[in-house]
């Protein structure tokens, strides 16, 4: 979803023209206490944002940019910027957002997999010295040998992946 914030009376106009070209639905917000409003209420891809809005509120701008969370800000001149070029810088934040995702989804994927592999590498460390403890109990034994197979699995499942 995209929340365009102008106060421009093309703004029905350019959320409807969004719409057609993203396929997103999008929302206008004349102004920056309903887009504060709107961005509480909903999640967006991006935030399409009159700069005059920022120049001539500054401290409500602030205050509605806190609320963008990962809605990504595209920040436009309605006084000088065309249909075109709005879908244009619109369709590139949403791509750029999309990219943006993806490096960090793989980051934290990355991050996942190395603090598991740190764990199981423990894991079968300990499940070793366990067994290696003199006159270990065979259930017990049993169990550390399923706790290592375990372990060993875990292992393989996720350098597969």
């Amino acid at each position: 979803m995209i929340l365009l914030i102008t106060p421009s009376a093309r703004g029905q106009q350019c959320a409807d023209a969004l719409k057609a070209a993203t396929g997103s639905e999008a929302c206008w917000a004349q102004n920056l206490q309903e887009a504060a409003t709107c961005l509480r209420e909903e999640t967006y891809s991006a935030a399409v944002i009159d700069q005059f809005l920022l120049e001539t509120e500054p401290e409500e701008g602030g205050r509605m940019l806190e609320h963008l969370g990962t809605a990504f800000p595209v920040y436009i001149n309605f006084a000088v910027t065309g249909m075109e070029r709005l879908v244009r810088e619109v369709r590139s934040a949403l791509h750029r957002r999309k990219r943006e995702e993806s490096v960090a989804r793989r980051a934290v994927e990355d991050q996942m997999r190395s603090e598991m592999r740190e764990t199981l590498t423990a894991m079968l460390l300990s499940c070793e010295l366990a067994m290696a403890v003199p006159d270990i109990p065979v259930p017990a034994a049993e169990k550390i040998r399923a706790i290592d197979n375990l372990a060993r699995e875990l292992r393989v499942r996720l350098e597969s992946n």
